[in-house]
C-alpha cells in the first residue's frame, strides 16, 4: 500500500475508501471450484445462472383438491385421484377434481387448487366446493421463482446458508468462488503469552489473537498464525520475511510511534509505512504498508480498540479483496436509552445491548475491556460533536451482523 501519513484526525470514511481502492487494486484473481457443502463464507467468482425452471412444473400451493375451474359449474365433483409430492399424476378426468397435497405437480387440465378447508366431503365421496373459486388459485407456477438462463446470484455475492440453499434448489453441486485470503495473523509485545502459560509479572494473556483468528476464519480467510513476536527488531525482521507467500500480514499492537515500534521501523526501512491518526474512539492508531510486496495493516493493541478496527475497517477490506460486493456492515436506528452530553471529535463505537427496544450502554466504556463487547449485542455509532438524550435514535451495529 502506498498512502500518505496525516497529522490531523483522519475521517472513519476517508480511511474506509482509502483500504477499499486498496483493496480493489489487489483483489483475489484466482478462482475454485468448491462443493455447496464447503462454500459458506465463500465470495461467488462466477455468476449462478440457472439451468432449469424453477419450479420445473406447476405445483399446489395447498393440501387441498385440484380442479379445472369450468368443472365447478357441474359440482359436486368426484375425486378422480390422490397426488402426492412426488409422484407423477395422471391427466385430470374431466367433471373430476383429485386430491392434491401441498408441493405435488398439477395434473394436465386442471388449473386451479382449492384447500381442504373450504370443501365439504359428501357420503358418496364426492366434493363440494363452498367458496368460489379463482382460476390459477393456490397454483405455484412453472417458473415462478426463476425461469433458465436467469442470474439468480451475481459475481460478488458472499454465499451463506440462504445462498447455497438456493443453489441447491437449483441442482448446482459446486460453485466458482474466490481463492481464500491467506493472512498471517501475528501479535507483537513483550507482555503477551498464550492461554495456558503462567503469567510472569507484567505479562497479560493474548486475547486478539483467539478474537482475530476464529474472526478472519467466519470471514472466509486462510489464517497463518504467526505467533506473539517480541520486542526485538531481529525478530520483527525474521518474522515479516518468513511471511512473504501470504496475501496480508495482520498485526496487534505497537501501532504508534515508540521505543519498542520495531514493525513500524521495519517497514519505514524496507517497506512502506503510513501510519494514520483516525477521528475514532475507541482504535485512533492504525498502521497499513508493505513489506517486501505484502500489504500489512496494524491494529491497536488494546482488545475493544482491536474490535471496532477490525470491524469496520479491516473487515470491508479483507471482504473487499475476496471480490465481495456488500462489505459495510449494515445499521439501523434504535432509540438511546441514555444521556451522552460530552460531544468528541471522534466518531465513538459503543457497546451496547438492546433492552425493550432501546440501546443500553456497559457501564465501562475502557478500550482494555473485552468484557464490554461480551456483554453487548452491538455497537452504538455516536457521530462527532453530537450530544445525546434519552430516546434520541442512534445507529446500530449489531455484532450478529459484523461478526458474520
Amino acid at each position: 500500500m502506498t498512502l500518505t501519513d496525516s497529522p490531523a484526525l483522519m475521517p472513519v470514511e476517508q480511511a474506509l475508501n482509502a483500504l477499499l481502492r486498496q483493496a480493489e487494486s489487489t483483489a483475489i484473481k484466482d478462482v475454485e471450484s468448491v462443493s455447496i457443502e464447503d462454500a459458506v463464507g465463500r465470495i461467488l467468482a462466477e455468476p449462478l445462472v440457472a439451468q432449469l425452471d424453477l419450479p420445473p412444473w406447476p405445483n399446489s400451493a395447498m393440501d387441498g383438491y385440484a380442479i379445472r375451474e369450468s368443472d365447478l359449474r357441474g359440482q359436486p365433483l368426484r375425486v378422480s385421484q390422490k397426488i402426492f409430492a412426488g409422484s407423477q399424476p395422471e391427466p385430470l378426468e374431466p367433471g373430476s377434481c383429485a386430491r392434491i397435497f401441498t408441493g405435488a405437480p398439477m395434473p394436465d387440465g386442471a388449473d386451479s387448487v382449492e384447500m381442504q378447508e373450504n370443501v365439504e366431503l359428501l357420503d358418496d365421496g364426492r366434493v363440494r366446493f363452498l367458496e368460489p373459486v379463482r382460476r390459477r388459485q393456490h397454483v405455484r407456477p412453472q417458473g415462478g421463482e426463476a425461469r433458465t438462463g436467469d442470474e439468480v446470484l451475481a459475481v460478488g455475492a458472499r454465499l451463506g446458508p440462504i445462498e447455497l440453499g438456493l443453489a441447491a434448489s437449483l441442482g448446482v453441486p459446486r460453485l466458482s468462488v474466490s481463492r481464500k485470503l491467506k493472512v498471517a495473523l501475528l501479535s507483537t509485545g513483550d507482555e503477551l503469552v498464550e492461554p495456558g502459560e503462567t503469567l510472569q509479572p507484567g505479562q497479560i494473556y493474548n486475547s486478539n489473537r483467539m478474537l482475530l483468528r476464529h474472526w478472519l476464519q467466519r470471514l472466509g480467510c486462510e489464517v497463518i498464525d504467526a505467533g506473539i513476536v517480541p520486542d526485538e527488531l531481529v525478530r520483527v525482521r525474521q518474522c515479516l520475511a518468513d511471511l512473504h507467500e501470504v496475501d496480508l500480514i495482520l498485526s496487534t499492537g505497537g501501532v504508534s510511534v515508540g521505543e519498542a515500534d520495531f514493525l513500524g521501523q521495519v517497514l519505514r526501512e524496507e517497506g512502506e509505512l503510513s501510519l494514520w491518526k483516525l477521528a475514532i474512539k475507541p482504535g485512533k492508531p492504525l498502521t497499513c504498508g508493505s513489506y517486501q510486496g505484502v500489504a500489512v495493516i496494524g491494529l491497536p493493541g488494546n482488545p475493544a480498540s482491536t474490535l471496532v478496527t477490525f470491524g469496520l475497517l479491516a473487515r470491508p477490506y479483507l471482504l473487499r479483496r475476496m471480490g465481495a460486493v456488500q462489505v459495510e456492515p449494515l445499521s439501523f436506528q434504535v432509540p438511546a436509552n441514555f444521556d451522552w452530553s460530552r460531544p468528541g471529535k471522534r466518531r465513538e463505537y459503543l457497546r451496547a445491548r438492546l433492552e425493550s427496544g432501546k440501546a443500553v450502554l456497559y457501564s465501562n466504556q475502557s478500550s482494555s475491556i473485552l468484557r464490554s463487547a461480551a456483554w453487548a449485542d452491538g455497537l452504538v455509532e455516536v457521530r462527532e460533536h453530537r450530544q445525546l438524550k434519552d430516546g434520541d435514535l442512534v445507529p446500530f451495529i449489531s455484532f450478529a451482523e459484523l461478526l458474520g
